[in-house]
């Protein structure tokens, strides 16, 4: 779907937006990660002592999995606002860590619209509920409700 008024979107809130393409979470892009973060945890770094704890090898930080969602957002189907000049992250209502993201396995984002109103003038607020699909998994690695603004 393509871009449509904000005023528009407003129709859709309480209804699934869309999905997004399957994205590979592999042991570079967790390497990165930690680099760009800090956390050096060996659970995320140290393939071998990773296999020796109940996760069989190593996996994805929640943070870099809840970092997915501008990435996921782009890849997606979703509607989007017409005019965005700028848009910012406000937030999260909540986040939860529901399962881990094992290296080399992908992921994919899906997306409800929970609330959206006009703050001010050409100052939209919106919340969105986020979840992120692990293939061949029953649950997911993370809920969250994210709330961003963008401005028209």
């Amino acid at each position: 779907m393509g871009a449509i008024p904000p005023q528009e979107m407003q129709k859709l809130v309480g209804q699934t937006l869309g999905s997004s393409e399957w994205v590979l979470v592999d042991q570079e892009m967790i390497n990165k990660f930690a680099d760009a973060t800090g956390d050096h945890q060996f659970i995320h770094i140290d393939e071998e002592k990773a296999k020796l704890t109940p996760f069989g090898g190593t996996i994805a930080h929640g943070f870099l999995t809840l970092s997915l969602f501008p990435l996921l957002m782009a890849k997606s189907d979703c509607p989007r606002p017409e005019g965005v000049k700028m848009g910012v992250n406000y937030g999260g209502n909540k986040v939860r860590f529901l399962a881990p993201v094992r290296s080399g396995k992908r992921v994919r984002g899906h997306f409800k619209l929970l609330e959206l109103e006009e703050k001010r003038p050409g100052q939209w607020q919106q919340t969105l509920e986020f979840s992120v699909e692990i293939e061949g998994e029953d649950k997911p690695a993370l809920i969250a409700e994210w709330i961003s603004q963008f401005f028209v």
